[in-house]
Order: structure tokens, then C-alpha cells, then sequence
């Protein structure tokens, strides 16, 4: 009886792999062939533009531009499509970013559908895409709509407004001379908000917002790679030769520790975990390099930080060929010829999105769509690795973050719409920017049929239900909900909204602060030292020397209440204390929420530190250094 039992255990040991082997040959054969066989048919492109007059321009052939001309288009407005490049887009099809962001919606559904959805299923309902059929879709779907003119290789040079600041018409330069064309209504829909910054709409860069100057996540070189073997791939994945990894037919993504394992050969680059998108030709994209110091907006930073990845990836190629299974006969199959620059210039808007709406789940009244994927702030320099700031269940693009300020007639529906700098991190992927684009184009639509301008459109509730009522109906996800957050309704819950607004505190994929756990001095005083620097650069400036000595006082211990008052009292300039804590009080910049609950000297939770730090923050202005005064 037992022989039996070791002979079927025996067998099923044998047997189990060889199944699962099978399962996967066969699942990688058919996504593969799909892949291939996914042939979209579009006309030769042919410039026939023999009027200057269209309802609406749409500026910039990204992926969102793509939305937001069709979304016009269907919605009955003769409509042109600008693009400086010779074809549709953008990031994907020159940037090659063909590893697609995106999340789900609290119902398990993606948060992102319409001409998202439409254009995603063309290219294979994957979450990576092959280049080739991406560009033939957004090719496509131009084509395929008679109210769409497209203007290839032509760049806006100037735009024309009106005294009253509406924007009436855009000179537009392309291989024959110049061309003026006028519109009802322009939609800016390039990855840097061009049309808007030439027409004077206010915008900040990187995260000026935050009073972090000259500050911006890393641009990235795509990698690729022909002649790797995608079974080495899988091996490294399940073998977690380089970390936790996962992996599909046509994606694997992961393998952290391939960041320390790697030596950059030049300063201001370094690689980080692997995004790996394979091809239908069996090469690979992958999504790792990144580029310190670049200048999205100068062509020359672009370009020396374009030939300095090309560099690096002849390094890359050699370190992947010695160490990771699978790419030991790869070769630089190409080197794209544009970087992905993740930020550069955020328009101000009617409603500046927060990174506080994200981490509450937030509905809007003139919801849009929505955004999902975890705010992901990619490094900024060589020395971070970057974090997630929080990972939302979904939250609400309002109407009011597309609508620039100052600049009538006009719209910005991409990464640089009217978002705070940490809010876009994630609302800056593209499914999220082809939604919002959507909407762009129906509001534009629906803003001429009424004879209204979208600032006025952005506050008249009637019309936008009817905006909204349009978009479900033509495939739009979105719907009203109440979903709640973490630590809502918390006493020092407004002490986090206010130390997440300036990037202080990180929240992670599970959003979580542990504000049960003792406070530290060193916490403390770094939490205190950045939120000055961030919040009113002069007074840091004033304070910065007795920062430092503050610094020399703290230790890794927990924190204590008096403690953490004589580290505010020396921070600006008051003299020693025995009693700290009566002498903050009585210069009252403290919440009375906190001085309540501390009656007596004892050590600090972390939320009762956050609180402290958020009341010092906040009451800058009763503290005697910052009137000027000598304490």
C-alpha cells in the first residue's frame, strides 16, 4: 500500500511541472501570436487643411491629444489636431514608454475606460504595448473620424488673444511657411503644457510648489534589446535572482536589487528595479534607466542627457549580459530618440488638485474620472530612491484642474494639468491623462453648443452633469461614491494632511504613519528642519545654522514633550529654558488640540509629534524671528 501512495506522490511530483510547463508554453504561444496578428490598416498621412476656421484646435499628438481631438470630433466639432512630430503618440511611439501605468477602481474594474479602453484594446488589452501597433492605433483612431483635420510636423509659434485674454487663433509653422488657424476652443495637450506657457497661463515647475527649487523626478532612456531569451527572464523571476519580481508572456517587472548590484559608469545616472516590456519581434523595452539633472525644457539638456544614456546603455548591455539569465547574446536592437521627461512644468488651474484628495479618496462634484495608481515619486537625484507617497483606492479628476488660470477658451489635458507636483505623481500616467482628455474634448464641444467659457462652464452645475451624463454615455467610467480613508476623523489627522501636503511624511502602498509608536528626536528635528525649508525658505534660511547644532542634540530616542519644545525654542533663537513647554505655549504656536492633551512631560507617540511639527508649521508668523524681532 505505501509502494502505491510513493509511486503516485512520485508521479504527481513528475507530473505537476511538466502540466504547468505545458500551460505556459501554450499561454505564451497564443498572447504571442495575437500579439503578432494584431495588424490595424491606416491611410498614408496626406496634408489637406483648406480652411482656417474650426471649432476646436487641439495642440500635441500625445496620447492624450489623440482623446481629446476624437472626443471633440465624435461630439460634433470640426476639429484640428497639431503635432510638431511626424506622427501620433507622443511618449509612447518617440519615448517608446510602451509599459503601461495603470490601476484599478474600488469595483476591481480599471479606473480608466472610453477612448482609453477603445484605443487599449486595439493594441491587445495588455499592460505592455508593441510601438508599432500602438502608433498605427492612434492613427487609427485620427483617421477614422471626418471632423478631425491633422497637421503633422507643425509647431505653434505664437498665439493670438484677445484683450479680454481669450484665446482665438494660434500661428502655426510647418515645412511650407506659416499658418494661422482660429478656434472656438484649444485644448493643450502637450507633455509640457507648450501652448499654455507661449499664452501666458501661470505654472510652476517640479516642486516649486513644495518650495523645493530646482527639483524634479529623473528622466529615463528606454533600454532596447534584441536576441534576449525570455525564458532566462522567466527563470531570474522566479529564481528572485535580483528580488521579488513578476512576470507574464510579455511583461516581468521587479528585481530591486538589481539597483545596488549595478555600477554606473557615468555620475547622475543609476538604474533601479526592471520594467520589461516584450515585443511581438521578441525584443525588449526596458524601463529602468534613470537621468539626473535634465532640463525638460531646454533642448540642449534634453540632448546631452539623451547621448549620456546611450552611453550607458552600451554599460547596461554588458552588466545584463554577465549577470541576468537570458540576455547573455543580447545587442542594442535601437536607441529611441526621445527621452521620457516624467515633469516639467504643472499649469495653475481653477482647482489645483492636492496630494491630500488622493490620500482621501476624494470625490469631486465635477468629477471627470478617475485616478488610481499609486503616487509614485520617482528619485530625484542619485542619492534617493524615491517613495510612494500613497497608494489611493481611487480619487476624482474635477473639471476645475483642467480649466488654466487667466487664459480664456482654453483647456490643458495632460501630465501638466492643474496638479499639485505630488498629486501628480500619479495622476500623471497616461490612461488617467487620456481620460481627463476625453472629457476635454466633450466639455469643448459642449462649451460652444451653450456659448459659455469654461471658467464659467467650471462652475455652473447644470452643465456639468450634462458633461458628465456625456461621457458615461459614450464610455466613460464615472460615477459618485463615498469611499473613507486612513485615519479619518483621527484628532491629529489634520496635523498629517498638513505634512503630506509638503511631501514630510510618506505613506506608502499601505498608507500607514506609525503613529502608535514613540516619537524620535532625530525624526523630529529632520521632519522640523524640511518643513521649514519647504514651507517658508527665509525663515530656514534664518535658522539654518541653529538647525544644525539642533541636529547634534537629537539621538535616535524616543522623543520627550520638553525635549521636543527646547528643540523649537534653540531652532529660533530663544534662550534655554527649564520650563520649554510653557514658553512655546505662551508664544502661541502651538494648536491648542495638542497643548490639551499634553498636561505633562512624558514621551511622544508619533501622531502627538506630528501634531507638534504641524502647529509650528502653521504658526510661523507668531514666532519672533519671523516678525523680525530679537527674542
Amino acid at each position: 500500500m505505501k509502494r502505491k501512495w510513493f509511486i503516485w506522490l512520485l508521479g504527481v511530483i513528475l507530473i505537476v511541472p511538466i502540466v504547468i510547463f505545458g500551460w505556459w508554453k501554450s499561454f505564451e504561444w497564443v498572447t504571442m501570436h495575437r500579439l503578432k496578428n494584431l495588424a490595424i490598416s491606416v491611410q498614408p498621412y496626406t496634408k489637406e487643411i483648406k480652411d482656417n476656421q474650426f471649432d476646436v484646435i487641439v495642440v500635441g499628438g500625445e496620447p492624450e491629444g489623440v482623446a481629446a481631438a476624437v472626443s471633440a470630433a465624435r461630439n460634433g466639432a470640426k476639429t484640428l489636431l497639431v503635432e510638431k512630430r511626424d506622427g501620433l503618440g507622443g511618449l509612447i511611439t518617440y519615448g517608446m514608454l510602451n509599459y503601461l501605468d495603470y490601476d484599478r477602481d474600488k469595483n476591481g474594474q480599471i479606473a480608466n475606460a472610453g477612448i482609453f479602453e477603445e484605443w487599449h484594446k486595439m493594441v491587445g488589452d495588455q499592460v505592455t504595448v508593441d510601438i508599432e501597433t500602438a502608433k498605427n492605433a492612434f492613427m487609427g483612431l485620427v483617421q477614422k473620424e471626418p471632423n478631425i483635420t491633422l497637421s503633422l510636423n507643425s509647431t505653434v509659434v505664437k498665439p493670438l488673444l484677445s484683450t479680454d485674454l481669450n484665446l482665438n487663433g494660434i500661428v502655426v509653422k510647418d515645412e511650407s511657411g506659416e499658418h494661422t488657424y482660429y478656434a472656438k476652443r484649444f485644448i493643450d495637450s502637450t507633455q509640457d503644457a507648450d501652448l499654455a506657457e507661449i499664452a501666458g497661463v501661470p505654472y510652476f515647475i517640479g516642486n516649486e510648489d513644495i518650495g523645493l527649487t530646482n527639483q524634479k523626478m529623473s528622466s529615463t532612456l528606454m533600454l532596447h534589446f534584441k536576441n534576449v531569451e525570455w525564458d532566462g527572464v522567466v527563470e531570474a523571476a522566479l529564481t528572485k535572482k535580483f528580488g521579488v519580481a513578476g512576470i507574464t508572456p510579455t511583461a516581468a517587472w521587479g528585481f530591486g536589487d538589481i539597483r545596488k548590484a549595478y555600477k554606473p559608469s557615468q555620475p547622475d545616472v543609476r538604474l533601479r528595479g526592471l520594467n520589461i516590456a516584450r515585443q511581438s519581434d521578441n525584443s525588449v523595452y526596458i524601463n529602468a534607466l534613470q537621468i539626473f539633472n535634465v532640463n525638460g525644457l531646454d533642448p540642449s539638456s534634453l540632448e546631452t542627457a539623451r547621448q549620456k544614456g546611450e552611453k550607458e546603455t552600451k554599460n547596461i548591455l554588458e552588466f545584463l549580459r554577465k549577470e541576468f539569465p537570458g540576455f547573455k547574446n543580447a545587442e542594442i536592437a535601437s536607441i529611441p530618440s526621445e527621452l521620457y521627461v516624467r515633469e516639467t512644468r504643472h499649469i495653475k488651474a481653477e482647482y489645483q488638485l492636492p496630494i491630500t484628495d488622493v490620500w482621501e479618496n476624494k470625490d469631486q462634484w465635477d468629477s471627470i474620472g478617475f485616478g488610481a495608481y499609486p503616487c509614485d515619486i520617482q528619485a530625484t537625484s542619485a542619492d534617493n530612491t524615491g517613495f510612494i507617497m500613497t497608494d489611493p483606492t481611487q480619487y476624482a479628476i474635477p473639471f476645475r484642474s483642467l480649466v488654466p488660470l487667466h487664459v480664456g477658451h482654453l483647456l490643458v489635458a495632460s501630465k501638466a494639468s492643474g496638479y499639485a507636483s505630488l498629486a501628480a505623481g500619479s495622476a500623471r500616467i497616461i490612461p488617467t491623462g487620456m481620460t481627463t482628455a476625453q472629457a476635454a474634448g466633450a466639455a469643448s464641444a459642449l462649451s460652444i453648443q451653450n456659448n459659455i467659457d469654461f471658467r464659467e462652464m467650471s462652475k455652473d452645475k447644470s452643465l456639468i452633469e450634462a458633461l458628465q451624463g456625456k461621457l458615461k454615455d459614450q464610455g466613460a467610467l464615472l460615477y459618485h461614491y463615498e469611499i473613507k480613508f486612513p485615519y479619518e476623523g483621527e484628532w491629529y489627522y489634520p496635523a498629517i494632511k498638513e505634512l503630506l501636503t509638503y511631501g514630510l511624511i510618506v505613506g506608502g502602498h499601505e498608507n500607514r504613519f506609525a503613529v502608535d509608536q514613540p516619537m524620535k528626536d532625530m525624526a523630529f528635528v529632520n521632519i522640523l528642519a524640511n518643513g521649514l525649508d519647504r514651507v517658508d525658505s527665509h525663515v530656514y534660511t534664518q535658522v539654518k545654522e541653529r538647525l544644525t547644532q539642533v541636529r547634534y542634540m537629537a539621538k535616535e530616542t524616543p522623543l520627550t514633550r520638553d525635549q521636543a519644545a527646547t528643540f523649537i525654542l534653540h531652532t529660533f533663537g530663544y534662550p534655554k529654558s527649564d520650563q520649554p513647554w510653557t514658553v512655546i505655549k505662551q508664544k502661541g504656536i502651538l494648536d491648542q488640540t495638542i497643548v490639551d492633551r499634553l498636561n505633562e512631560n512624558k514621551e511622544l507617540s508619533t501622531a502627538e509629534g506630528y501634531s507638534i511639527l504641524s502647529s509650528v508649521l502653521q504658526h510661523l508668523d507668531q514666532i519672533d524671528k519671523v516678525k523680525g524681532t530679537t527674542p
